[in-house]
């Protein structure tokens, strides 16, 4: 049997973790809305994608300027998702760097400066 003080504690570091998570996350938006321009980040959609549905409201929400184009609509889109060799969408440029699938913490790298680009 788990004595009773441990189940506290396993709780409050799980509450403690989910809301550090939860504030992280609440500034991504603000972050990325701060520092992306009109241009920096163009997103190839696929329309039964629903990370890209996810992206895409994600961005909307927060005021992160992005363009968007879907591969199944664009015939430009599907061939430069196609020259890129890449396995899924979404797929987003940011300012001539590609990251596949929604990372958000790889975004704010890109558009911060923090990282050293990385396909």
């Amino acid at each position: 049997m788990v004595p009773r003080s441990l189940l506290v504690v396993i709780a409050l570091a799980a509450a403690a973790s989910w809301a550090w998570r939860s504030h992280v996350s609440a500034n991504d938006g603000e972050l990325l809305a701060q520092r992306v321009q009109p241009g920096d980040i163009r997103m190839l959609s696929s329309e039964t994608c629903g990370w890209c549905t996810a992206a895409r409201r994600w961005m909307r929400s927060e005021g992160v300027a992005f363009e968007e184009c879907f591969i199944e609509r664009d015939a430009q889109c599907a061939a430069d998702y196609q020259a890129r060799g890449d396995q899924g969408t979404p797929t987003l440029i940011v300012r001539g760097h590609t990251v596949v699938g929604f990372d958000r913490e790889r975004l704010i790298e890109l558009v911060s400066g923090e990282a050293p680009p990385r396909r």
